[in-house]
């Protein structure tokens, strides 16, 4: 498929405990649509950074995507409230629509998934797993998150989530940036 280029570019922020699916919708949903990723666990892994490197390497990269545009993934483990609602705020500057995507996974077969080896599962220990699921921190209404069974087929998550995105319509228009480029969105 083609790039998704609206005239108002998305973020989709990937939120759920590990092992629920975001990874593997994000994967999926990047391929179909030669979106660009940025999933926080893969850069610390890869990379081998801390927590503070990944933060700014995070940043650096969101500084650069967000003058492209186009619909982008992001995937970060720790994105509390407060995070979201920054991160939202700094996407709407920029010109983008925020959609808040929560993967949801019975909690047994998402900490099987996630202690499953890198590169099919995410490496985690149980107690690493335990960690991450009391850290996590779940939308509130206000966010109003599309919801995705991470049991259900790419196929019918990505229904719901296009759904979402050719729905959208802000109570207040973005403004987006002066150089911004009108495209289309084509839904088949």
């Amino acid at each position: 498929m083609k790039p998704i280029t609206p005239a108002s570019p998305h973020a989709i922020i990937m939120i759920g405990i590990p092992g629920s699916g975001k990874s593997t919708f994000a994967e999926h949903f990047a391929d179909t649509f030669k979106a660009p990723i940025i999933n926080e666990s893969k850069i610390a892994y890869e990379a081998g950074l801390n927590t503070a490197q990944t933060e700014a390497v995070i940043n650096a990269m969101l500084h650069e995507i967000l003058k492209a545009n186009r619909t982008f993934i992001i995937e970060a483990a720790n994105l509390t409230k407060t995070k979201r609602t920054n991160l939202i705020a700094t996407f709407a500057k920029a010109g983008y629509r925020s959609l808040t995507v929560w993967v949801q996974t019975e909690p047994g077969e998402a900490k099987r998934r996630a202690m499953r080896p890198l590169p099919t599962g995410s490496g985690l220990s149980e107690a690493e797993f335990d960690t991450a699921f009391r850290k996590f921190h779940a939308p509130s209404e206000q966010e109003k998150p599309t919801v995705l069974s991470g049991r259900h087929t790419y196929a019918t998550q990505l229904k719901a989530v296009l759904k979402q995105l050719a729905g959208s319509r802000p109570e207040e228009p973005i403004t987006p940036p002066s150089t911004r480029q009108p495209g289309n969105i084509v839904v088949r």
